[in-house]
């Protein structure tokens, strides 16, 4: 089946050109294609340098930022609408290991999606900084007891199957930033899919900074419960 990795950017520009070496290193010829959202740093201007000389890698700069959320769903419908049936997404900060990738695409043959678990390993997040720490697993265990699901739903390194699932279930999930992660997953589950983790470590990232804020991690709360109460009004929807 034809795979791609998506990779959305913004202000990427020291990481960009390394995680896409370190991708072609394990998968030499497989799609690319980076969401650029207007990085101001210059990140678009190194990447189209390099799909010049890479005819499998291709450059999306969209006019402004719009939210990570909105830039997995605008990679996936087009990866989808290009008749791509296996569809991996990462991070471009170097905290998602490429050679992760071929194992996913194996799995995906048996699951629907493949994702990772930054909790199912001691010490996984180590390397990062109180504060994200604090975040990431108070998110962790607000979704487990809200919306009594176990996975790892916040993260992006994902592989999905295409061919088994059904692209509008996927964009059933609204959110345009950090949520949509979450509530795909949620949605995903609802509607049965089958879901297998893989455990993996994430170093802190090297060069540049995070782009989630404590008013992304504040929406993503305050939306978080927004769904509770929405999806157990309506759940009949998902059935």
């Amino acid at each position: 089946m034809k795979s791609i990795v998506i990779l959305p950017t913004y202000q990427e520009r020291k990481n960009s050109e390394i995680i896409y070496k370190k991708i072609r290193n394990y998968n030499p010829k497989i799609k690319i294609l980076f969401i650029d959202d207007n990085s101001p740093d210059g990140t678009a201007k190194i990447l189209s340098k390099l799909s010049k000389k890479d005819k499998n890698l291709r450059v999306i700069v969209r006019k402004r930022r719009l939210g990570i959320g909105s830039a997995h769903k605008f990679g996936i419908k087009f990866a989808v609408k290009k008749g791509f049936k296996k569809v991996v997404t990462m991070d471009a900060d170097l905290t998602h290991d490429p050679k992760v990738i071929s194992k996913m695409l194996l799995l995906s043959d048996k699951y629907d999606l493949i994702q990772t678990n930054r909790f199912f390993k001691k010490n996984s997040i180590k390397d990062w900084s109180i504060f994200r720490k604090v975040m990431t697993t108070a998110r962790f265990y607000l979704i487990k007891y809200l919306l009594g699901l176990e996975f790892d739903t916040s993260g992006a390194f994902r592989c999905y199957n295409f061919k088994k699932i059904d692209l509008k279930d996927l964009l059933f999930a609204k959110d345009k930033n950090y949520s949509f992660f979450w509530e795909s997953i949620y949605v995903l589950n609802k509607k049965k899919y089958s879901i297998f983790e893989l455990p993996i470590k994430l170093p802190k990232r090297l060069h540049g900074s995070s782009k989630m804020r404590f008013t992304d991690w504040l929406w993503g709360v305050t939306y978080l419960f927004f769904i509770y109460i929405k999806f157990e009004i309506f759940k009949q929807k998902l059935k």
